[in-house]
């Protein structure tokens, strides 16, 4: 029974890593910078509980470990987007996208007069 514990378990937990690997790729807005520090302290003390046990459990390991590499990276993205300019750089590449939307309807609407001369 252990020896099936000890597999099935980490595996099941594989959920939380590929999701946080996904979330990796959603916008840097919706991260909680509190979420992302207590996941990055949970993986850490199982990364160091799965090999303190008898015997290792590696599986167990190599989960946390993805998770944490994903939760550093999300921490990262947080603070760049709320502490090193990342929001202002999102804001200013939306604003030149707006503004070239708005000159391709306004060269719409010139070729359109010029052409019913």
């Amino acid at each position: 029974y252990t020896r099936c514990v000890d597999f099935w378990g980490p595996v099941s937990n594989f959920g939380i890593p590929v999701a946080a690997v996904l979330d990796t790729q959603k916008s840097p807005d919706l991260i909680s910078g509190k979420m992302t520090l207590a996941l990055c302290i949970y993986s850490a003390t199982f990364m160091r509980y799965s090999l303190a046990v008898q015997p290792k459990n590696y599986l167990l390991f190599a989960c946390h470990l993805i998770n944490e590499g994903a939760q550093l990276t999300q921490g990262y993205r947080f603070l760049n987007y709320h502490n090193w300019g990342g929001k202002e750089k999102m804001n200013l590449a939306g604003a030149v996208e707006a503004s070239k939307e708005k000159a391709q309807e306004v060269e719409a609407k010139v070729k359109d007069a010029v052409s019913k001369k």
